[in-house]
Order: C-alpha cells, then sequence, then structure tokens
C-alpha cells in the first residue's frame, strides 16, 4: 500500500533503517534582499511564525523579501519628497543654511522611515 506522499510522486531515501522524504525547496529567483527586506524576515520569523514557515515551504519567502524591500524603498522617496516639498525643505535651504538642511532632511527621512515600517515591514 502506497502512502499519500508516494501517490502524489514523492520518493524517499534510506538512512540507516530509516526512509527519509525527498523534499526539495524551489526558489528559482536571484533576489537582491536589502535592509527592509532583511527586517521583514526577522519580524515574521520572531512574531509571525507560521506566516514564515508557509512562505519558506511555499519556496516564496525571498521573493517576498525582495518585494517588501523594493516597495519600502520606493515609498520611502516618494515620501521623503512630498514631505521635503510640503516643509520647504529646498535646494534653498541647502544653500543658505546647511546644517539646518541636513537636520530637517534626516527629520524626514526618520518619519518617513516610521512610516513604511508601520505599512509595510511589521504589517
Amino acid at each position: 500500500m502506497k502512502s499519500i506522499f508516494e501517490e502524489m510522486g514523492g520518493t524517499y531515501r534510506q538512512v540507516g533503517d530509516y526512509f527519509i522524504p525527498n523534499l526539495v525547496l524551489t526558489d528559482d529567483g536571484d533576489y537582491q534582499i536589502g535592509k527592509y527586506g532583511r527586517m521583514r524576515r526577522s519580524y515574521l520569523k520572531e512574531h509571525r511564525k507560521i506566516l514564515y514557515t508557509n512562505y519558506v515551504v511555499e519556496g516564496t519567502l525571498f521573493k517576498h523579501l525582495a518585494e517588501i524591500d523594493q516597495a519600502c524603498n520606493e515609498r520611502i522617496e516618494i515620501i521623503v519628497s512630498a514631505m521635503s516639498e510640503q516643509e520647504g525643505v529646498t535646494e534653498a535651504l541647502k544653500a543658505a543654511d546647511q546644517m539646518e538642511w541636513v537636520r530637517r532632511k534626516n527629520n524626514i527621512r526618520n518619519r518617513a522611515e516610521e512610516i513604511i515600517l508601520t505599512e509595510l515591514v511589521y504589517a
């Protein structure tokens, strides 16, 4: 009598007295995972273990992390640009008072990062 695994085309290999299923995870993409992708992976591993395991078993973890990383980078640039324009952080300010421009730009970038972390990474 065949097991369900064998009926679905699965095979086993013998190791000592045990038969171990031949399982292969397929992830055929070459993904670049950046800061936000790594943060997402840590969050999933620590707080959403079942979702993390599902991504691993389905072979879609790296694709998911790359998509999150790309979405975060695109969104942060949009937010920083919009906030800079709205708050008057321009090239004119940079020319007039460089330290003030850096302070305000860093403040905007930190706020934008908090937004994307809440919306995309830790969701």
